[in-house]
This record gives C-alpha cells, sequence and structure tokens, in this order.
C-alpha cells in the first residue's frame, strides 16, 4: 500500500508540473516560451600543440549556443590520456588496421595524415565512452534535471521553467482524467529530457604546410596510375597548385562527437517507481539504487570535423586572430553537426512578420535560399500530446542575411552585423509571430 500512495504522490508532483503554454503573455519574450533541446559541452584534452594555450584561452571564451538550454556539469573537460589503457590502445590500432584493409581499395586517395587521423578518433571515442562510463555522465545528466540534492531528493523546477508548464491547468486535466492531461504526464520525457545531448570538443592548432605537402605527394603518386601522360600532368599541375594555395598560415582544427541522452517509457517508469523521492519522502535504497544503476546511457549519433584558416595579419595580435578563428570554428562544427543529425537541430522563433524576421544568420551557417518550415505548436487531439505542424515555407532573403559571427571587440563589423536578424520571403498570412523555423533538408 505505501508504494501505490508513494506513486501517487508522485503523479501528483508531475501533475501539477507539466502543463505547456502553447503561445507566451504579452510581454514575456517570445524565445523563452519554445521549448530548447538541452546540451552539455566537454573538452577532451589530447596532449600538447602549436599555441594550445591560446586556442584553450579561446575555447573556454566561445558563448554558449544561444539555442540551447544550458545543461552543463561541474566538469566539463579530462584528459584522453587518463581514460585510455595499453589494451584500449592496441585494440584501436587494430580497429584502424581492420578500416584500412575495409577501404582498400580508396587506399591510392588516402594520405597518411588521413589514416593517422582516423586512428586518433577511434582513441578519443574509447576515452570518451570509459569518461561516461566511470564518471557516470548519464546518471549526472538525469540528476541534473531533476535538481537531485544530496540526499538523493529530485524536483521538478528545472522541467517547469523550460517547458513553461502550468500547474493548476495540469492538475485540473489530470482530475478531470482527460487525454491531454494523462499525455502531459509524457510531455517532458518527450519534449525535453529526451532531447538532451552532449558535444565533446578536441581541439588542435597546425601548420598548413606539412599537411598541404602530404596530400600534394600522395595525389602525385595516385597520378602515376593515370595511364594518359596528358590526364598524368594535368593531376600533377593541381596538386601543385593546391599546395601552392593551402600552404601558407595556419589552421584551427576542431572534432566534435555528439551524444544523446538515452530516455525511453521502460527507463522513465524505472526512475519514476523505483528511484524517484522527494523531501516528505526520504528512502536510502532508492538513493543508493540511483547511484548505482546503469540504466541510464548516452548514445553515440556521430562527429563532425571543423577547420579554419589562419593568416597573420599585420597590425593584429596573434592572440586575437586565434582567438577569431577558434570561436567561428566552434561554431561551424555544431552548424555541421546539425545538418547531419536532424535530431540536433534547433528551432528558432520568428521574431517578427511583414517583413518575417528570425535571429538566425551566418554563425549558424545559414546561406542564401535556403529553406525553412515553419512550424505551428498544436495539440493531438487523438494523443494529447504536443506535435508540430508545417504551416507553411520561407526562403531566406539572400540581401538581408544577419552576419552574427564573432568578432573581437574593436574589429570593424560588416553592414550586416547591424540588422536584427535575417529576414525570409514567403510564408503567406499564415506565418505569425511565436511560430518556429526549422530548416528543411
Amino acid at each position: 500500500m505505501k508504494k501505490i500512495l508513494t506513486l501517487k504522490k508522485i503523479l501528483l508532483l508531475l501533475a501539477i508540473s507539466n502543463f505547456f503554454v502553447l503561445y507566451a503573455q504579452e510581454k514575456k519574450e517570445v524565445e523563452t516560451v519554445y521549448r530548447r533541446s538541452s546540451l552539455n559541452i566537454i573538452l577532451l584534452q589530447n596532449g600538447e600543440f602549436l599555441h594550445k594555450d591560446l586556442v584553450m584561452d579561446a575555447y573556454h571564451k566561445a558563448p554558449f549556443p544561444d539555442k540551447y538550454n544550458d545543461h552543463r556539469l561541474k566538469s566539463d573537460e579530462f584528459n584522453q590520456m587518463d581514460y585510455l589503457d595499453p589494451d584500449a590502445i592496441k585494440k584501436a590500432k587494430e580497429t584502424a588496421k581492420q578500416n584500412k584493409k575495409d577501404n582498400k581499395q580508396n587506399k591510392k586517395n588516402t594520405t597518411s595524415v588521413q589514416k593517422d587521423s582516423k586512428k586518433k578518433d577511434i582513441l578519443s571515442k574509447m576515452a570518451i565512452d570509459n569518461y561516461f562510463t566511470q564518471n557516470k555522465i548519464a546518471n549526472q545528466m538525469v540528476a541534473k534535471w531533476f535538481d537531485r540534492k544530496e540526499d538523493g531528493t529530485f524536483d521538478m523546477d528545472l522541467i517547469h521553467d523550460r517547458g513553461s508548464y502550468d500547474a493548476s491547468e495540469m492538475e485540473a486535466q489530470i482530475a478531470k482524467g482527460s487525454i491531454r492531461g494523462l499525455a502531459m504526464l509524457k510531455d517532458a520525457g518527450e519534449e525535453l529530457i529526451k532531447n538532451t545531448f552532449i558535444v565533446v570538443n578536441k581541439m588542435r592548432f597546425v601548420k598548413n604546410e606539412p599537411i598541404a605537402r602530404a596530400i600534394k605527394e600522395s595525389a602525385i603518386a595516385a597520378a602515376d596510375y593515370i595511364p594518359s601522360d596528358l590526364a598524368k600532368q594535368i593531376a600533377i599541375a593541381a596538386a601543385n597548385a593546391t599546395y601552392l594555395a593551402t600552404k601558407d598560415g595556419y589552421s584551427v582544427w576542431t572534432t566534435s562527437y555528439l551524444y544523446q541522452l538515452d530516455w525511453s517509457d521502460d527507463i522513465a517508469n524505472a526512475f519514476y517507481m523505483d528511484m524517484w523521492m522527494d523531501s516528505t519522502n526520504i528512502n536510502p535504497d532508492r538513493k543508493i539504487l540511483f547511484d548505482t544503476t546503469s540504466i541510464f546511457k548516452m548514445k553515440y549519433l556521430g562527429y563532425e570535423k571543423a577547420k579554419s584558416l589562419v593568416l597573420i595579419g599585420v597590425g593584429k595580435e596573434l592572440k586575437d586572430i586565434i582567438e577569431t578563428a577558434t570561436i567561428r570554428n566552434i561554431d561551424k562544427v555544431y552548424t555541421k553537426l546539425q545538418k547531419s543529425h536532424d535530431v540536433f537541430k534547433t528551432k528558432t522563433p520568428i521574431y517578427s512578420v511583414n517583413p518575417i524576421i528570425a535571429k538566425i544568420g551566418l554563425k549558424e551557417g545559414l546561406e542564401p535560399n535556403d529553406k525553412y518550415d515553419v512550424l505551428e505548436q498544436v495539440i493531438d487531439k487523438k494523443t494529447g500530446l504536443t506535435k508540430y505542424v508545417t504551416v507553411a515555407t520561407v526562403k531566406v532573403d539572400k540581401k538581408k542575411i544577419w552576419d552574427n559571427r564573432y568578432y573581437m571587440g574593436d574589429e570593424e563589423k560588416p553592414k550586416e552585423a547591424e540588422l536584427k536578424g535575417t529576414y525570409f520571403k514567403g510564408g503567406g498570412s499564415k506565418v505569425m509571430r511565436g511560430m518556429l523555423l526549422r530548416q528543411v533538408k
């Protein structure tokens, strides 16, 4: 009987914490209403490299991506070698060797730099997995959602804030036994907790010349297999031209690994039934179970790489040049992750209509003539859950794209940086302020 009463208490707490407000009150900023995905960012330290202190300083200055909720933990970086053992390194070499065999058909076009990079990626992935497991990072991500205290108790305050839930309306719907009321119990899991991500960033700063030379040598070696003398000479000339165009300066490299919190109905049920407790019902066994459980995991989705050229200019400090390149490169790799993983894509509120303007721009990788669906948030009458319906499609106005990339304080900004956002064409009368934009594939 005691367990039943406890479950009822949990459901009641959820009930008074979970109603989504579809439209903001007039005084409320539109950007604060929609449900953002939540993001934790971790830095993977991986040995020494050129100007590391400047790159790391720039990395820590980078603004947190404003299209995500800040879900960072206290521990935000680790050293790769602390989470690798000799067996793991041996395994990585064997995996890289097998990959090399599998891709034997492309051997002629694969540089030694690229091969080494693949081996390093395997090692980094192993280190990340070990770091997550040993430090129970997924458990910490769940604990942050429910504001877990040292005594193991939880509350719903953060979910209430991020989801814009209305307690009294939720309670009334539950009391009536409506479909919508019961469905609201799932909203937090589907709309908030499930859309929780970790990006692990690995940074490098390298001279361009050695890499450009390796690529040139590989291309010239591959040209030897071309039977036509004319085609061979053209290939060699192209290799030399590419080398000359890319050998100067330095590059900031960023590799970012994307993970998503695994939050299913089964996991949610186990959490609420066996581990949940509030300040009125403290149970040490439930605390121990949460601390030791392995049901919480981070799912690996993939990785992307980006690099930005750093040319040392006259009249500019090296520190400032590296800072701008590093921060822009981080923005670039996030954009690539969003384009390759739909689940990681952000939604952007429409700031105004007539004309349609949204606070998104070059920092997010926006390009001329990109198309975006206009989404309206509605309630599914069958399930009672919130869903997004496409009401129109708009296209970027290529003449009015907001340049919101990172600039140093004393750096001269282009006129596009003075725009309030990017302008969009089309849509018609159905488009309203507060609706959301999502890029079309």
